[in-house]
């Protein structure tokens, strides 16, 4: 009667040593990611530390923008406008809920390219209509930032891009790079 009292205990200790071990295997496979990827990631943070501090050659300022939204304080993204700001600052801005027409050219950190919407054709030439919510939170940040007809180069930390587990083409842990142009918000809403 006895032994038949600690089954369960036995049971749910049997499962909290799994559990545990579980969780111990996980970060063991956390420091083997970093370790498979550790100059892939001291190369791309270098870089991004080197953009976000260059100096536009002509003014002394800073080439990029730090834009961090107000809703993420950890989040951010580097931004140069190529066009001249004041020429669209009336065109419209998307929200979060907005779907847009962009053309971009998307870089990892070292110069490769790894997307364009230069090979689409269903939304008219070059364009890429999307939700600003179906985007990974680098474009909704700087997005939301352009008005229609501003074409940016975007710098894109890995956290806000496709984190540590990457995409595709894309290695975990990338920095990229977008060189893109808001042609238009096709739908705005406000919700």
């Amino acid at each position: 009667n006895i032994q038949v009292r600690k089954l369960p205990l036995l049971l749910m200790l049997s499962l909290l040593g799994l559990v545990f071990a579980g969780t111990f295997s996980a970060c063991g496979d956390d420091d083997d990611d970093l370790e498979q990827y550790r100059e892939w990631i001291v190369s791309n943070n270098k870089w991004i530390k080197a953009k976000e501090a260059e100096l536009n050659p002509e003014t002394g300022e800073p080439m990029y923008v730090k834009v961090v939204p107000s809703y993420d304080v950890g989040a951010y993204v580097l931004m140069r406008w190529i066009n001249d700001r004041k020429e669209t600052e009336k065109n419209l801005s998307p929200y979060y809920t907005s779907t847009v027409d962009v053309k971009y050219i998307g870089y990892l950190y070292d110069g490769t390219p790894f997307d364009s919407s230069y090979l689409l054709t269903s939304n008219g030439d070059s364009i890429f209509r999307t939700d600003l919510k179906s985007v990974i939170q680098g474009w909704q940040i700087a997005l939301q930032m352009m008005h229609a007809g501003d074409s940016c180069e975007v710098i894109i930390p890995f956290q806000s891009a496709y984190g540590n587990t990457g995409s595709g083409d894309i290695m975990p842990y990338s920095n990229l790079r977008f060189n893109m142009r808001l042609k238009d918000v096709h739908k705005y809403e406000i919700k």
